[in-house]
């Protein structure tokens, strides 16, 4: 999880306040885009930060899940918040928050990939914390293939689930993430990669064609 941040201590306001350990408090039946509006009305920090901290985990999880490596996921989150303050007004009225988070961080993660080639997703130092979402994978391959709990050990699935996954190009990486791990909707991704729906689909259905043919391909090796 990324460390905590401080924020300077303010005064309480009507719209909500923020204390000294930097909680910002009182946001929680705001939208993400009423706290966009309001932070491009006010510019307070208190809104910027509520935007913040509601995505924290679930972005950080995201970009762990994406690159293998906790702090470069931390090193891509603290990217991907700068980038969004500093394009904030960028944001298109009457678009959704998400998807346009989901564009910066994935974006920025599969430029981080590129430039670092040794840190793909198909390190084998992965933790097993997300195991249940790499079995959940393996469920979706190849049905004569060997089931999750024909394998020695749970480590052992996601590891050979993150190599297979690894051996995929950047972006079927970034489809794969969004649809199977982060479990978005194919609207939500279209408008994430800014293509229509039908493409979204065509290209989920290609990308599971190949980490299927990759699947089978590493077990008859072995």
């Amino acid at each position: 999880m990324p460390a905590n941040r401080k924020s300077t201590a303010m005064e309480a306001s009507p719209a909500g306040v923020i204390n000294v350990a930097g909680r910002v408090e009182g946001f929680a039946d705001l939208s993400d885009e009423q706290l966009v509006d309001a932070y491009l009305d006010a510019r307070q920090p208190e809104h910027f930060e509520a935007l913040m901290r509601r995505y924290e985990r679930e972005l950080y999880t995201f970009l762990r899940r994406f690159l293998g490596n906790a702090q470069h996921a931390e090193d891509v989150f603290q990217g991907t918040f700068l980038s969004v303050h500093l394009r904030i007004d960028q944001f298109e009225p009457g678009k959704r928050f998400r998807p346009w988070l989901y564009a910066i961080a994935s974006n920025k993660a599969i430029d981080f990939m590129r430039r670092n080639k040794r840190h793909q997703m198909a390190s084998l130092d992965c933790t097993v914390q997300h195991a249940d979402s790499d079995e959940a994978m393996v469920s979706r391959l190849a049905s004569h293939g060997p089931a999750p709990d024909e394998l020695a050990m749970r480590s052992e699935t996601s590891a050979k689930v993150r190599q297979a996954v690894g051996q995929l190009s950047e972006p079927t990486q970034q489809l794969i993430q969004l649809a199977f791990y982060q479990g978005l909707k194919y609207a939500d991704i279209a408008e994430i990669l800014d293509i229509p729906v039908g493409t979204v689909k065509s290209r989920v259905f290609t990308a599971m064609r190949k980490l299927n043919e990759i699947w089978m391909r590493m077990h008859q090796d072995s």
